[in-house]
């Protein structure tokens, strides 16, 4: 049976309006609306270039199992006020998507769980402090932002949506954590979108994430605060400090040449005059735009893992896409174009014995 809510689903994942949808497909507007309200069902072929335009395998459309979704009111943004309507629930039928993924992980692994404190009641640079303490970290440059996190128990996507101005977002769903980011963004950005969005998680947990700019400026100040500990900050700080003395401080702490230097003001570190000078030369030299020297592009550990184990066990990209009724292309912008490639078992080679699900360890 055609199931209209799939519809919906699809659409709104692709950011297409029913009049757009309709012009793709070559119907009227209003049986778009019909066969999303079911008053009437759709043709086979109708499903068929219904199923092309938004780029789903037609038997996507003919599951019973109605997906879960995301309320918007549940989700931080990292740029609300940025971004369309369209966008946003592009963003959010992703994330939908990425958590059945995530259930399919976690049928066949055992995943670290949740180790992020309440920290509702505390200011930004005390609950940033007090999380360092929490994971045993001190005062330490973060190598690695996603690998920290996963440790810890929160599940991190690449957000599969074609627009900068969606930076990443964050929620809680059954006592699990989750953090979406923008592989779009560069290295020192999202590292930065990461940690902003951890101060959510811990700082915003028991309130509407979306509280307007104080709730962003808190989670900003977090991950300025958990990203560059003043501490650190302090020791590290020259007596005399130029833009090329933030090129080499800034690989310290994995931040952007920006970020460095609104912290070192906000530590003092700065007067106003030599950090409105430092923004001048930054604006000038183009580091606003396009980040000098910028590190690598951090990926996730856990899924990495994950997919190894899948390949050893025979279970190729297509099998995973398949049993979530997605595309294969869907399936890698979830998870940071990881490739899971594997050679399928024939008929009549020996399958494995069911065994207990495989506990990951990972490193942060």
């Amino acid at each position: 049976m055609f199931n209209p809510t799939r519809l919906t689903f699809a659409r709104k994942r692709r950011g297409f309006t029913m009049t757009r949808l309709a012009d793709e497909v070559g119907v009227e507007m209003r049986s778009i609306s019909g066969f999303e309200k079911l008053e009437y069902k759709p043709s086979e072929d109708t499903v068929q270039r219904i199923a092309k335009a938004l780029r789903f395998p037609l038997e996507f459309f003919y599951q019973e199992e109605e997906l879960q979704t995301i309320d918007s009111g549940a989700a931080s943004f990292r740029s609300l006020s940025k971004m369309s309507a369209a966008q946003r629930d592009m963003a959010l039928y992703s994330g939908a998507l990425t958590i059945t993924l995530n259930q399919a992980i976690e049928r066949r692994f055992e995943l670290p769980v949740s180790n992020l404190p309440d920290l509702r009641d505390s200011d930004p640079e005390a609950a940033a402090a007090s999380l360092r303490r929490h994971w045993g970290i001190g005062e330490l440059p973060i190598k690695n932002m996603i690998h920290l996190l996963e440790a810890n128990g929160v599940r991190v996507f690449s957000l599969a949506i074609d627009a900068a101005e969606v930076d990443a977002f964050s929620m809680w769903r059954e006592q699990k954590p989750f953090v979406f980011l923008n592989t779009l963004k560069n290295t020192e950005r999202s590292r930065f979108d990461a940690a902003h969005e951890l101060g959510h998680l811990v700082m915003h947990r028991h309130g509407s994430p979306n509280g307007g700019q104080e709730i962003e400026r808190a989670a900003n100040d977090f991950a300025a605060a958990f990203l560059m500990p003043s501490g650190s900050v302090l020791g590290y700080a020259p007596k005399f400090i130029s833009i090329d003395v933030l090129l080499q401080l800034k690989k310290i702490w994995g931040v952007s040449i920006s970020a460095l230097t609104y912290r070192m003001h906000k530590l003092g570190l700065l007067t106003e005059w030599q950090y409105r000078e430092l923004f001048v030369q930054i604006s000038r030299r183009g580091y606003r735009k396009s980040e000098p020297e910028s590190l690598p592009r951090e990926t996730s550990q856990i899924l990495g893992k994950v997919f190894t184990a899948l390949r050893k066990e025979g279970v190729a990209k297509s099998d995973i896409a398949a049993e979530l009724h997605v595309a294969d292309e869907e399936l890698d912008e979830m998870v940071f174009g990881l490739v899971l490639n594997a050679v399928k078992k024939g008929a009549g080679q020996e399958t494995k014995p069911a065994r207990a699900k495989p506990d990951l360890h990972l490193v942060s």
